[in-house]
């Protein structure tokens, strides 16, 4: 287990791009990038209609947005922004999977949050709740190992993690803890729901990144 959670480094398998500004992918790769892309709107979707906490980014843009005159939708766009802006000095680019992010994850979000489950129990929204998060982490595992561009929130984990020499669990964990506590300063919304994503979504992605990895090397084998 310590293992699983000590993953420092995105892993570079056949199917990964090689370079991350790579505009003509190759179609596995870009069809395993849309999976990870439409597995992360999936997880969010469950969180949503968990209704006991959203993840802490959308916090952030509550609390964004009831200080200004913004949507949440607008606010989220904004935050979006911001982020990019930081990843100038951690020197990351953009990519393919940095401008599908935005759009699949939406899309996902839009089509899935009417059909999926709104449990009523404590139980029941707890369980949902954790299992959107292990999708949300391998769908990050999946789209951050395709190498084709991380998305804004994820790029700047990679980059402080390149910075930091920190494992990618701490890095993640730390960013979303950070993120919620501005964004609930500023008058977002925190439920049980965050707390158990905040501290729950790095440990998910580095294990799925090793999941990824060995599972990747099984059918190779074959």
């Amino acid at each position: 287990m310590l293992k699983l959670l000590s993953q420092k480094h995105i892993p570079k398998l056949n199917w990964s791009s090689a370079s991350p500004l790579n505009y003509r992918p190759k179609l596995k790769t870009l069809l395993l990038l849309i999976l990870g892309l439409t597995l992360f709107g999936l997880g969010e979707s469950l969180l949503i209609t968990a209704n006991i906490g959203v993840s802490p980014w959308i916090v952030l843009s509550q609390g964004v947005s009831s200080v200004t005159s913004l949507s949440v939708g607008e606010a989220t766009f904004v935050v979006s922004v911001l982020v990019l802006f930081m990843w100038i000095p951690l020197k990351q680019l953009p990519g393919v999977g940095t401008l599908l992010n935005a759009i699949i994850i939406a899309a996902v979000i839009e089509f899935s949050v009417p059909f999926l489950p709104y449990p009523e129990h404590a139980i029941n929204q707890v369980l949902q709740t954790i299992i959107g998060i292990l999708i949300v982490g391998l769908g990050s595992g999946i789209y951050l190992i395709s190498n084709l561009g991380a998305g804004p929130r994820d790029g700047l984990m990679t980059g402080l993690q390149k910075v930091t020499q920190l494992p990618i669990s701490i890095v993640r964990t730390s960013i979303e803890v950070t993120v919620v506590v501005i964004g609930w300063s500023m008058g977002g919304v925190v439920g049980l729901g965050t707390v158990i994503f905040a501290l729950g979504i790095g440990p998910s992605v580095s294990i799925a990144l090793v999941l990824v990895k060995r599972l990747t090397s099984a059918v190779a084998k074959k």
